[in-house]
């Protein structure tokens, strides 16, 4: 047995991470600053002359729009100084000002590398990509298998969905190199608590990979379904260079599992990797290796999730809404939004995933089923805005049955909306005021669909369970007071957004492995544990090192 005894700290800090650095944060300016007003404010807050300052660098940049007249852009700045621990000094009870703290990534250090320990990795989605990566990075050479194609092959496979109605079950929006999603409006934040910076790591690789460095501080980043896919054959690449091997076409059949311990997997084709060391990054949306692992006997449990409709608006109404005015400022873009209602039922209906500027999708990943999605490119420039209008839904009071009782659910209503549709995969879809008053739509007003292949107008009341037509009938109302016109006739509800998060979550202990199954380690979103691209690839790197740690043990 060969081992090799790496020491991987980066010997080169980042110059934004240098010891000599303050950090200010939640300076804010008016839309219209200059960058000497930027540079004048940070004099004036940290009260110094202007021969004291050497350098600012922006490391968050954001905007406070809730007065839509005195629009603010937001920032935290690093700055270089002279005389800097004197300057601290008499800010030492100031919250907005501090030390500028480490925010780069180190690989954990003193990685034994055993050349016959090959980690594998079950699923290409950012999650997956992660923690293949970080395990190249450390000196693994694991194996990254995907059921799917490569992230070119799928692209032509969703299009043949989208334009010709053609569907493949194994090559779609959910499955194939890049995961979910890379077809989505490719957002890069995320509401979790990151300590450890492990989301900077993330958008490094991602403008190593040729994403634009923006990511790395705006608020919230995105790049959009085009760049996503260069830069996932980049990251591909790098992580081959390394020493790691990726397999598309290669489906996971069966998980081997010997004493309650992971001996290696099967595959469609028959053929067995084995490895005590097994990342399971599956996605939401792999049904059957949900059922798989359940025969297995890996520990898993319902968890909630949301169903609902995708709601379109003429981006140019959200923009007025929001930034009045100001609307179409290049600091600005396109306007998002974010919508809460509790209703009198008890149910909780909001906004998810909003796409500025964007596109309603087709998003299954099984034949005779229409679910929907959203994306935007990277411009944002589409007529319309989208997101999914979604009602909370428990497995405690919704599907108590078993534990995918989840995955039948979600399947029933994707079947219902695809007989709805005229089943040949077009959506069925209903104008708001139509929705609201109770009576079918028979032909579009004022906004268009941008589903593709294409949606059949109707009556949507039966394309939801009755307790969720009636959340939204409610929610769509009280919406339109937060944004006047949201509930507006010609609005464009279509039916259905039925995977906002995966139906299980395969639980695991403190150590990133299955409750019962040595060796396996549950991961992102397909495991419960992530929504997202940035909130998955966060949790992929922390596996990766859970299994380095695993692999010392």
């Amino acid at each position: 047995m060969i081992t090799v005894f790496l020491n991987q700290r980066a010997s080169i800090i980042s110059l934004l991470n240098k010891a000599t650095m303050l950090r200010i944060t939640e300076l804010k300016l008016h839309l219209n600053h200059s960058n000497n007003d930027l540079e004048n404010a940070i004099i004036y807050r940290l009260q110094i002359d202007s021969d004291e300052l050497i350098n600012n660098y922006i490391f968050r940049q954001g905007h406070d729009a809730r007065k839509r007249d005195e629009i603010e852009i937001v920032y935290t700045i690093d700055v270089e100084l002279k005389n800097e621990a004197e300057i601290l000094e008499r800010f030492t009870d100031d919250i907005q000002i501090s030390r500028t703290p480490d925010t780069e990534y180190h690989l954990p250090e003193n990685i034994l590398i055993i050349n016959k320990i090959r980690p594998i990795i079950i699923g290409s989605g950012p999650c997956g990509l992660l923690a293949t990566l970080i395990l190249a990075q450390m000196g693994f050479k694991p194996i990254l298998l995907e059921r799917g194609k490569s992230v070119r092959e799928r692209t032509k496979d969703t299009f043949g969905l989208w334009r010709k109605h053609e569907f493949n079950a194994e090559s779609n929006v959910q499955f194939g190199e890049g995961g979910a999603g890379t077809f989505s409006d490719g957002k890069l934040y995320t509401q979790i608590k990151d300590p450890n910076y492990y989301g900077r790591k993330v958008l490094q690789e991602f403008v190593k990979a040729g994403a634009p460095e923006e990511i790395l501080y705006l608020s919230k980043p995105h790049i959009g379904t085009f760049r996503l896919v260069t830069m996932v054959e980049k990251i591909r690449a790098t992580i081959e260079s390394l020493g790691g091997e990726i397999r598309f076409g290669s489906r996971v059949d069966e998980l081997l599992i010997e004493h309650g311990q992971v001996q290696g997997v099967q595959l469609s084709n028959g053929e067995i990797l084995e490895s005590s060391y097994v990342v399971l990054a599956i996605g939401h949306s792999a049904r059957d290796t949900f059922s798989m692992l359940q025969q297995n006997g890996v520990y898993m449990e319902a968890k909630p999730f949301s169903m609902g409709f995708r709601i379109e608006h003429p981006q140019s109404l959200i923009d007025q809404c929001r930034f009045g005015n100001a609307a179409g400022h290049p600091l600005l873009g396109a306007a998002d939004y974010k919508l809460v209602h509790h209703c009198k039922n008890g149910r909780s209906v909001y906004s998810f995933c909003m796409c500025p500027g964007g596109t309603v999708v087709a998003a299954t990943s099984e034949a005779g089923h229409v679910v929907t999605n959203g994306m935007s490119q990277y411009s944002r420039n589409e007529r319309n805005a989208n997101s999914a209008i979604v009602v909370g839904i428990t497995p405690e009071v919704d599907y108590p049955e078993h534990v995918l009782a989840g995955v039948d659910l979600q399947r029933h209503w994707e079947r219902k909306a695809f007989l709805l549709g005229g089943e040949n995969y077009a959506a069925p879809a209903q104008l708001v005021g139509d929705f609201l008053a109770g009576k079918p739509s028979i032909q579009f007003g004022a906004v268009e669909s941008s589903y593709t292949p294409s949606v059949k107008l109707g009556d949507l009341s039966s394309a939801l369970p009755y307790y969720a037509v009636e959340a939204i009938r409610e929610a769509l109302p009280a919406f339109d007071k937060k944004i006047k016109g949201f509930a507006m006739h010609d609005a464009l509800l279509t039916g259905v957004e039925t995977r906002t998060s995966s139906p299980i979550r395969i639980k695991r202990n403190e150590n990133f492995q299955s409750l019962n199954t040595i060796g396996l380690f549950p991961a992102g979103e397909g495991a419960g544990y992530a929504g997202g691209i940035l909130s998955a690839a966060i949790d992929g790197i922390k596996v990766a090192e859970a299994v380095a740690r695993a692999i010392q043990n």
